[in-house]
């Protein structure tokens, strides 16, 4: 059995991104270099850049905006568009293929304590605001609305990811993001 390019890509990318978060935690984001990363992977470090642009994009990328945008549009037009779009997220948080829990929160650690990182997070938020925002105006929405809903959703879900990250819960993430969903869209107690 042979080992097709994507996979062999996509296991090169994960050894790459675990490498630079291990490295990342153990002594430091601006402390860590390409090179090293690329050592500890087992990789050049021209492997390095065919996989991530930069090293920030280890801890930034996360390719999720398409499949957001996607949940979002199929959610019913007949909902109002706050609600559609957290039943988009909650879709897409269901079907969209998750790195694991430990990933993600080591990931978000070090995004959330490092201000270029956390800068380039909320860039990256803005990217997912404007592509769910699009969605809602082809349907109809206003622009204005469509921006405020959207930044309001992912503005939910960046504090429920910054406290489950960075807290001590147990739970897992879904149900954490899952709340602030719910407490969005009004399915919570008051």
């Amino acid at each position: 059995m042979t080992v097709t390019s994507t996979s062999r890509t996509a296991r090169t990318r994960a050894l790459l991104q675990a490498a630079a978060l291990r490295l990342f935690s153990e002594q430091g984001y601006d402390e860590t270099t390409v090179e090293q990363i690329a050592r500890v992977a087992g990789v050049s470090h021209m492997t390095f850049f065919r996989h991530f642009p930069t090293k920030d994009a280890v801890v930034l990328d996360d390719g999720f905006d398409p499949a957001i945008a996607a949940a979002v549009a199929a959610a019913p037009t007949t909902l109002p568009p706050l609600a559609r779009v957290c039943a988009g997220l909650r879709a897409a948080l269901t079907h969209v293929d998750l790195p694991g829990q430990e990933e993600v929160r080591l990931r978000v650690r070090i995004a959330a304590e490092h201000p270029a990182l956390r800068a380039g997070t909320y860039a990256a938020t803005e990217a997912t605001q404007e592509a769910i925002a699009e969605v809602l105006v082809a349907d109809g929405v206003s622009p204005f609305e469509a921006r405020v809903v959207s930044a309001a959703a992912l503005a939910a879900l960046t504090v429920a990811l910054l406290e489950w990250c960075c807290g001590e819960q147990d739970d897992p993430m879904s149900s954490r993001l899952s709340a602030a969903l719910d407490a969005l869209d009004g399915r919570t107690g008051r």
